[in-house]
């Protein structure tokens, strides 16, 4: 795993440091499930982050946080996201009743809140991390395996530290 740590000055570039990872995700693993895990304190830019990623992968999708539904499908590309807000899951059990494990097999998942999936999390999972440093900045962690090859454009926003 390598890390990538990235300064977004506002909403704008955490989500185009989320369109970023997906351009890397399809081109590095194209049609391979794959698990992101998102870390970050309420009001971070998850959800932000999110919309760009899923602005690459299924083009035209409204996003938002699916805190109420627990999961939000995109599937207006070639292959499936699925969206996952966690805050209000309590025991990682619960997940069996929406077909968790199925979801991982078949599709791209990136999950808010990943710190309640405990050892549900997958082994090989991807993570990113985003700490709010101010009114609008953030610090972006991402966590990534070799295999994914992540080419951050300075036009696009954010700067890589």
């Amino acid at each position: 795993m390598s890390e990538i740590l990235i300064q977004s000055e506002n909403v704008a570039d955490t989500e185009k440091t989320g369109h970023a990872l997906a351009r890397a995700i399809a081109a590095s693993l194209p049609n391979e499930p794959c698990f992101i895990a998102l870390y970050g304190d309420l009001g971070a830019g998850k959800t932000a982050f999110v919309r760009g990623f899923v602005s690459v992968l299924s083009p035209g999708s409204r996003v938002k946080s699916p805190t109420y539904t627990i999961v939000n499908e995109y599937r207006r590309g070639s292959y499936p996201v699925f969206h996952f807000d966690l805050y209000r899951v309590e025991d990682p059990d619960e997940l069996d009743s929406i077909g968790f494990d199925e979801y991982l097999q078949n599709g791209i998942c990136i999950a808010e809140w990943s710190e309640h999936l405990g050892d549900r999390r997958p082994t090989d999972a991807l993570s990113v991390t985003i700490i709010k440093t101010g009114d609008d900045t953030r610090s972006i962690t991402l966590s990534l395996p070799d295999t994914v090859q992540f080419h951050h454009d300075p036009d696009e926003g954010g700067t890589i530290c």
